[in-house]
């Protein structure tokens, strides 16, 4: 029997009522930004925090859930992926201004439309934002950063929705950030965010914000098909101060390929889909890049790319 297939009597029954979208089998390949990957058992597309809270107390305890925003920073086993997978749209990216610089903002909204609906609204300490792909959700669960801020730096709360279907709330101690992690556990979808800025001039902030985008098409792959930033940077006192790509361009990764999956030569901690690159092709092209910087430095790379889903195949041999 496909793995796929193993909860299908009984969810899909108890989520018959549900309103909202529902698709069996549905392919994921197209919300990922590496366009690779198998499908979703079961794809949920809410349009609304009701009903989303509906369907997760419908849901028998045993089935699996998963959400996936923006998929910038998603890589999907060509196996699929078992149980329900929430994907949240428009109805979730509302980004409303509150007094006192702070912004109130759904979880599917998009971490660039913040950035500059905060620019529109002069409020700074959102700027850094426009570098990082994907939405807010996302964002503030791995404490999003780059260009010298993260979201720690300006996140005030958080409502999710539990496993259970329950609302629960988050602080900043509960939310308890470190480098591109939180404490907010993996079975809570985020829903909204409160953000707080400062006040600040609307030209200087279009100005960092042009500096940002600039320097990002500088030195990204912003044109391929990518994850983003495949492996967090160690940290300081283990590496020397040498961040992941400097690591792996001294292992010789640069423009490493593997099938069909190549290691990014403009960066090289970004991974490649070249063109018809199966998702078991490029984690195994990470895991090569992984065994050559740990036999190089000694360090082990961690993943930041989230990898989900079920391993199907084998790759082939890289060169």
């Amino acid at each position: 029997m496909n793995a796929l297939m193993t909860h299908r009597p009984d969810f899909f029954d108890a989520l018959s009522h549900i309103a909202g979208n529902l698709a069996a089998h549905a392919p994921l390949a197209p919300l990922s930004w590496f366009r690779a990957g198998g499908p979703a058992e079961l794809l949920y597309r809410p349009e609304s925090r009701t009903e989303l809270s509906a369907c997760l107390a419908a849901l028998p305890a045993g089935v699996p859930v998963c959400v996936i925003g923006a998929g910038s920073n998603l890589l999907v086993r060509e196996g699929g992926v078992p149980g329900l997978v929430v994907h949240l749209g428009a109805e979730f990216a509302a980004i409303e201004v509150l007094p006192g610089n702070r912004i109130r903002v759904g979880a599917g909204a998009m971490d660039v439309k913040l950035a500059v609906a905060a620019r529109d609204a002069a409020i700074a300490g959102f700027e850094f934002l426009r570098g990082i792909p994907g939405m807010l959700g996302g964002a503030v669960k791995m404490n999003a950063g780059a260009y010298g801020g993260e979201i720690s730096d300006i996140f005030v709360s958080a409502s999710g929705i539990d496993r259970q279907g329950n609302s629960i709330q988050f602080g900043p101690a509960e939310a308890d950030f470190s480098y591109r992690h939180s404490a907010i556990p993996d079975d809570v979808i985020l829903t909204d965010i409160v953000l707080q800025g400062v006040p600040g001039d609307t030209d200087r902030i279009s100005a960092r914000l042009a500096e940002v985008a600039a320097a990002r098409a500088d030195a990204q792959p912003v044109n391929q098909r990518t994850g983003g930033s495949t492996f967090r940077n160690p940290p300081a006192d283990l590496a020397g101060g040498r961040k992941a790509w400097e690591l792996i361009d001294a292992a010789g990764c640069r423009g490493l390929r593997l099938g069909r999956a190549m290691v990014s030569e403009k960066h090289c901690n970004f991974l490649i889909n070249t063109g018809g690159a199966t998702a078991d092709e490029l984690e195994a092209l990470g895991e090569l890049v992984r065994e050559r910087v740990k036999a190089d430095s000694g360090i082990d790379l961690v993943w930041e790319i989230r990898r989900i889903g079920l391993p199907a195949g084998q790759s082939r041999g890289a060169k």
